[in-house]
């Protein structure tokens, strides 16, 4: 008896984890500034293949870590890269930097980050595989996704990698 009701109650936590989804990878690479080695990327969706945020969703960008970072450190490339492409506001900038102050960690080599676009096009984060969190701002997918796939991207080649372009 004692065994089935701790099977249940190990089941009832585990529903209250909900892992990254299983989807098929478009394409993948790592990121490297001067001489270290960030983190690896893979971009992923339901057909394997990315053509736009409308028809590539759910979409999942996932970050593996390859050396530790601080959250702030993480959250002011993320308002910088923002800025220098130009696809959204001051104002936007700073509500969704404050957001993720309020999901993001520090991460350790190791630690993977995810983002997933979901079908309603909203974000939803992951930490090691564990929900962190949900930026509800429609808006807001665009604008982080873009960082590693829009064409001015500061990192071309690895959007090339992520997007399987030729």
């Amino acid at each position: 008896m004692r065994r089935l009701i701790s099977s249940i109650v190990a089941l009832g936590f585990a529903g209250l984890v909900a892992a990254t989804p299983d989807l098929t990878t478009v394409g993948e690479g790592s990121y490297r500034y001067l001489f270290w080695q960030l983190y690896d990327a893979r971009l992923a969706s339901a057909d394997g293949t990315f053509s736009d945020y409308q028809q590539s969703r759910p979409l999942l960008l996932e970050l593996t870590y390859k050396r530790e970072i601080s959250k702030q450190e993480f959250i002011d490339a993320t308002v910088e890269q923002w800025q220098k492409l130009d696809n959204s506001t001051a104002q936007q900038q700073q509500q969704w930097a404050e957001r993720l102050r309020e999901l993001w960690r520090d991460v350790e080599e190791g630690d993977q980050l995810a983002a997933l676009l979901t079908k309603q096009g909203q974000v939803q984060f992951f930490f090691n595989g564990t929900d962190i969190g949900t930026v509800q701002d429609k808006a807001f997918a665009p604008a982080f996704f873009d960082i590693w796939l829009h064409p001015d991207t500061m990192a071309p080649d690895l959007r090339r990698k992520l997007i399987a372009a030729e």
